[in-house]
């Protein structure tokens, strides 16, 4: 009923290599102190920015996904791979990647919500000038809960998060990079409220910030608990942050408040169209 979860705040480098060898010593480290499951940032392997993805990509399995393979075989860990840029039959991805303690990978979940935003006289991204979306959610089951995996821009549609908790999910996951300016605004605000809307776990990770990046992600990896509040926060810097995932307090959020059991279909449903 309980089971430790770990985010690795990486300080993502421009050189692979350096990546892989430190996500590594990250993760030995977290399967040292009990995490069973642990998660890495968005785009760990390279810097991220729509001129980055296209030289950054590879196919999947190739090397990135490999290394993600042998190193949670090796720590006997569940681990969320964050992201790659992934290149297949000529189109980008922004693509998840999961692997077993034994080094078999659960699943490929491709971004499906692209982050295109404008805000006038702060940031303007468009990940839709290189990247395709994904067309299809992904959850994988442990011995501890069914977790549900959203990729950073993703966790701003409640409805996702609601289809994961329809499907058992008790945790979900998001690999992120919010910036400066959507970063304060509304990171933690969004994890607490799909935590709340849905009466889950939810954990959010985020590289470590780089300010002499193109790109400046807000850091800041948080875990909150179906209550809304937050069991643990990163700062800025590269770190790990812990939690322990109680799954017997979930249930009895849901008991003490059965919103999942007093919604009304016969009015409203939220569904998805495909799998």
């Amino acid at each position: 009923m309980e089971f430790r979860l770990a985010l690795i705040q990486l300080m993502v480098s421009p050189l692979k290599a350096s990546n892989y060898n430190r996500l590594g010593t990250f993760v030995k480290e977290a399967a040292s102190r009990g995490a069973k499951v642990v998660a890495l940032p968005e785009c760990y392997n390279s810097p991220y920015g729509t001129n980055y993805f296209p030289e950054y990509a590879e196919r999947i399995p190739g090397e990135s996904t490999r290394v993600l393979s042998e190193v949670a075989k090796e720590f006997g860990v569940y681990l969320i791979g964050g992201s790659i840029p992934e290149e297949d039959d000529g189109k980008l991805y922004n693509t998840c990647t999961v692997f077993a303690p034994n080094g078999s990978m659960l699943l490929k979940y491709r971004k499906i919500h692209l982050f295109d935003i404008d805000v006038p006289g702060k940031i303007r991204f468009q990940e839709s000038e290189t990247l395709s979306p994904g067309s299809s959610l992904c959850t994988f089951d442990t011995p501890y809960c069914k977790v549900g995996i959203g990729i950073c821009y993703d966790m701003r549609f409640t409805e996702l998060a609601q289809i994961y908790t329809q499907k058992g999910c008790q945790l979900l996951v998001y690999p992120g990079a919010f910036n400066m300016t959507t970063g304060p605004a509304h990171w933690e605000l969004l994890q607490r409220a799909r935590a709340v809307d849905n009466q889950v776990y939810v954990a959010a990770v985020s590289p470590a910030r780089n300010e002499k990046s193109s790109y400046v992600a807000w850091g800041h990896s948080s875990i909150v608990n179906p209550w809304g509040e937050v069991l643990a926060k990163a700062g800025s810097e590269e770190t790990i942050i812990y939690a322990d995932i109680d799954l017997k307090y979930l249930s009895g959020i849901r008991q003490q408040i059965p919103i999942l059991k007093q919604k009304r279909h016969d009015l409203y449903c939220i569904q998805a169209v495909k799998d």
